[in-house]
């Protein structure tokens, strides 16, 4: 009998924010694997180190974390075989995801490549859009409103019709994008509206004005709502 993969949503960096089920499987699963940079530990295995036991074996998925498709269609591709080899040998493997496992995560790649050939659990955690949500004290939605998330890459004209569609709306990822995304906001009447906040649940976490922001790191959340407050 082949053993069970896991996509483990750990949370968007406060280890307090790990569910209590992530936390069970972390200590009860033999093989652990992450998305990591071609040098050191990756963010993932940060956020979870305090409850990871010693002795398990581990797996760090390299990768640039660049436009080079084909890199890391390659690095999916070798994690994905190395992890099947375990699975196959009735070793539980448990993936660590930043967030949620199927919201803009890594595991969807890894799913893609292994989710027809073993059996697949995957466990939720709070994305960064939640916790941009908490840390901002801004209600995302309320009533009927529709939400939009857009990732800051879009191009102004797409970011501006998924605008014009929702009630309100998370862009994220927005780093060297935020001239192009405050553009669009200011044409919109929302830019004064706006919430925003960088490496949500890290040490590093900051909250800016919209008047007073001038750059942005790549882990960076916009907030807007079309009203100013998901409650009126």
């Amino acid at each position: 009998m082949t053993a069970t993969l896991y996509g483990l949503g750990i949370g968007p960096g406060d280890p307090e924010l790990l569910t209590l089920k992530a936390v069970r499987i972390l200590r009860e699963t033999p093989v652990l694997a992450w998305p990591a940079p071609l040098e050191g530990e990756g963010m993932a295995r940060a956020i979870a180190a305090a409850h990871i036991p010693v002795g398990r074996i581990e797996i760090a998925i390299r990768m640039g974390f660049t436009v080079d498709r084909a890199g890391t269609e390659a690095a999916y591709d070798r994690a994905a075989a190395d992890i099947a080899g375990h699975l196959a040998a009735g070793r539980d493997v448990a993936v660590l995801c930043e967030g949620d496992p199927f919201f803009f995560g890594s595991f969807i790649y890894l799913f893609a490549r292994l989710g027809d050939r073993f059996p697949v659990e995957v466990v939720p955690g709070v994305s960064s859009i939640m916790a941009a949500s908490a840390a901002t004290l801004s209600p995302l939605s309320a009533w009927d409103d529709g939400v939009a998330i857009i990732p800051a890459t879009r191009s102004e004209a797409e970011i501006a019709a998924l605008l014009g569609a929702a009630d309100a709306a998370a862009i994220m990822k927005v780093g060297r994008h935020l001239p192009k995304v405050r553009a669009v906001l200011e044409r919109l009447g929302l830019w004064d509206k706006a919430r925003i906040i960088e490496r949500v649940g890290l040490p590093g976490q900051r909250i800016h004005a919209p008047d007073t922001v001038t750059e942005l790191p790549y882990f960076s959340i916009i907030l807007v709502h079309r009203r100013g407050q998901a409650w009126l």
